[in-house]
């Protein structure tokens, strides 16, 4: 069938290129057509004067045949001035040598480029062959073994001092939920991903039915960061536990999109990311990732006429009115550290909720204006993980680094 299709398209560009060239080669018979009329015509003219003089016909119409004729002269005259020249003996000749290059490039091109050989694959086979990768995706250890070794952010020395020393704390009192938690939080920003895996993994151990589907997508998402970006069987149990316990969770269903698309799915993704662009906020950092590919998954799903909502651009929180008007009053330490406590929470809230691209960029400025460049770096180092799969969200926080003289 598709043999045929093409030898028909083929025929049809055939026919477009030459027909031009037939037209023109007629525009000879058009003009001896018109020199054929005009001679009848002069004819007839002659013919009218011969009557009038023999008074066969009245003057009147002699004058009336002679303005009729007269128009139809005018009318073949026109005829062979608007004939086109014949064309040359060597256009068809050209426009074949054109023809054939042009389809035997374009058969080359598919021949090297395509696959003429593969047969066509039914709604059917493609949702089997993606129920037969879900089904043969490798364990947590085995992706984990295979998955490149993360490069490690640039940090100062005290700070890497502080998570050993919490390490050592940790291995104290392993049963401590608050002390693994923060581990698994410092491992991640120092680029350990499998250690800030195990740590909270052996929170969720402690914790048991007591974990929250926050803490326990948390999990999922350093199992998939800790296996190169593939959601394992593992990771996806512990995943469907975090929706079993609250099944509103968003980046739990984020998750789950892209477990989805990671096994041909589109369809069953293109609903569970729609709600969630739809329901916002728009500074949740899973938006700016829906937002981007959202119209070509609704292609594949099949909705190609799906309309994303708009995006608006949420305020970015600061200090409110009472506590501009209470700065003024202050001497500049203690508006220093005012500004430092409200730097701290920024910081606690994007490591423990995340935030927007422009809450990142925030932050990088204000802890180079504070003069503490080395954490400024480290979140930067951060949020290029944290965003590495929406571009457009990294370039605004790069453009906080660059500013800020973390990168060039």
């Amino acid at each position: 069938m598709f043999w045929i299709f093409s030898a028909a398209l083929t025929l049809l560009v055939a026919a477009a290129i030459f027909l031009p060239i037939w037209r023109a080669r007629d525009g000879a018979r058009a003009e001896s057509s018109a020199t054929y009329d005009l001679r009848v015509y002069r004819d007839q003219l002659r013919e009218v004067d011969r009557d009038l003089e023999r008074g066969v016909i009245a003057p009147e119409d002699a004058q009336r045949l002679h303005t009729e004729i007269g128009r139809k002269v005018l009318d073949a005259d026109r005829r062979m001035a608007d004939a086109p020249a014949p064309a040359r003996g060597g256009t068809a000749l050209w426009a074949g040598v054109i023809l054939l290059v042009a389809l035997g490039g374009g058969m080359a091109v598919y021949l090297r480029e395509g696959a003429p050989g593969v047969a066509d694959l039914p709604l059917a086979r493609r949702l089997a062959l993606a129920q037969q990768a879900y089904e043969s995706r490798p364990s947590q250890e085995q992706a984990e073994a295979q998955a490149p070794a993360a490069q490690a952010p640039t940090v100062d020395a005290e700070y890497e001092n502080l998570v050993q020393k919490l390490r050592e704390a940790v291995a104290k009192n392993p049963q401590d939920p608050e002390g693994l938690s923060l581990l698994a939080t410092h491992e991640a920003r120092l680029g350990n991903v499998r250690a800030a895996r195990e740590a909270q993994q052996r929170l969720i151990e402690v914790l048991g039915d007591r974990a929250s589907a926050e803490q326990l997508m948390r999990l999922s998402a350093l199992m998939t960061e800790a296996a190169g970006g593939l959601i394992t069987p593992e990771a996806e149990a512990v995943l469907a536990r975090s929706l079993q316990t609250d099944p509103t969770q968003p980046q739990a269903r984020y998750m789950l999109g892209i477990l989805q698309l990671q096994n041909g799915r589109p369809d069953r993704a293109f609903p569970l990311w729609r709600q969630l662009l739809e329901e916002g906020p728009p500074d949740a950092p899973w938006i700016p990732p829906i937002r981007q590919s959202i119209a070509d998954l609704a292609w594949l799903a099949g909705q190609p006429d799906y309309t994303p909502p708009s995006a608006t651009a949420p305020a970015l929180p600061g200090p409110d009115a009472e506590a501009m008007a209470a700065a003024e009053n202050m001497t500049p330490e203690q508006r220093r550290e005012m500004i430092g406590g409200m730097v701290s929470q920024l910081e606690a809230r994007l490591a423990e909720q995340g935030g927007s691209p422009e809450e990142w960029a925030r932050l990088i400025t204000s802890l180079t204006v504070l003069g503490n460049a080395d954490r400024a770096r480290a979140i930067w180092d951060e949020a290029q993980q944290r965003f590495a799969s929406a571009p457009q969200a990294l370039a605004t926080v790069r453009a906080a680094a660059q500013s800020s003289g973390l990168t060039e």
